[in-house]
């Protein structure tokens, strides 16, 4: 284990797909890297314009959570070196913390031999992260159905349909999950409890038969859009009108304020909808940045190197180039 290096590459995620509230998941193909090894002390170092602000030291997100995996080993590994490279917007609704997450938990792992199941991990990235949406897509990849009741989560893990792209708008201001949340109420109505069911019902069936042309009535939602709606302006026309622009269905992504749309991919519609996005926004003054997404079909990708004593290693940022963006 002191001289084993440990890589591991993570996909974001979109959480909720409109009805599927903290349920549904799917992964995407943007990306954070994770470095791990054994060190005489510990050192962090964090690249990329999202780590900006983020703590290099023992209180770091990656290093807590590798220490709750070698505590539930029965292993003690008090120092660690630690790299990451992040592509994923923080705060904007596309899994940034979940990804960080998980990364953290494969790469200690596999750093002392992969004692844990992926089911632990599972277990362990819910109850961190309070859902097991968005750790749920980035473990397993593809598009995840999940269920939490406190103590354990549940999973099925769908293949995404080999047409399905999605489009990301991306504001250029963030949203904390906990304010988000807050804008939900305490409770609602038993007709839109049962519309929400039967939406997520129908959107899960649509993405498991291949049904594409049921998404747009199936990611209708009245448990947290409407009233996350205010926060982001420009949201509530988007939903309603992107199928009028040739998307399949949209939705906000996890708590927002990223916006996303699912496309089929040979669509010769996507400039329009993209085009629609990004104006609607500037109407009401929000710039954003646009990204087109496939589905991610696979989780997390581990790379184990062992380190020759004496040699010079490449850092993370030479390893991953050619990847990263």
């Amino acid at each position: 284990m002191n001289n084993r290096r440990v890589i591991v590459k993570v996909p974001a995620s979109t959480a909720n797909l409109g009805p599927g509230f903290d349920t549904l998941g799917m992964a995407l193909s943007l990306y954070a890297w994770v470095e791990m090894s054994v060190a005489e002390r510990t050192v962090l170092r964090l690249y990329g314009d999202e780590m900006t602000g983020i703590p290099e030291d023992k209180s770091n997100l990656i290093y807590k959570v590798a220490q709750l995996v070698f505590k539930e080993a029965g292993v003690q590994v008090p120092e660690l070196d630690i790299a990451m490279y992040s592509n994923i917007p923080l705060t904007r609704g596309l899994g940034s913390s979940a990804s960080a997450i998980v990364g953290a938990l494969v790469a200690a792992n596999a750093l002392i031999g992969s004692p844990l199941s992926d089911d632990k991990l599972f277990q362990m990235a819910t109850a961190l992260e309070g859902h097991p949406d968005n750790v749920g897509a980035s473990l397993f990849g593809g598009i995840v159905v999940s269920a939490w009741d406190g103590e354990r989560a549940d999973y099925v893990r769908l293949a995404p349909h080999e047409k399905l792209e999605a489009l990301v708008a991306i504001p250029a201001f963030q949203l904390s999950t906990e304010k988000a949340r807050h804008a939900l109420p305490k409770q609602i109505s038993m007709q839109d409890a049962v519309f929400n069911v039967s939406r997520s019902s129908l959107l899960v069936a649509a993405l498991a038969s291949g049904e594409l042309g049921l998404i747009k009535h199936a990611m209708r939602d009245r448990l947290h859009q409407p009233y996350r709606a205010a926060l982001i302006p420009g949201m509530a026309e988007i939903l309603a009108k992107a199928a009028d622009y040739g998307a399949l269905g949209a939705a906000l992504s996890g708590a927002g304020p990223t916006l996303i749309a699912f496309v089929e991919s040979d669509s010769p519609r996507k400039q329009e909808l993209e085009h629609f996005l990004l104006d609607t926004l500037k109407q009401e003054g929000i710039e954003a940045q646009t990204l087109w997404l496939k589905p991610c079909a696979e989780g997390p990708v581990v790379t184990i190197e062992q380190a020759e004593a004496g040699t010079e290693s490449l850092g993370l940022l030479e390893r991953i180039r050619g990847e990263a963006v």
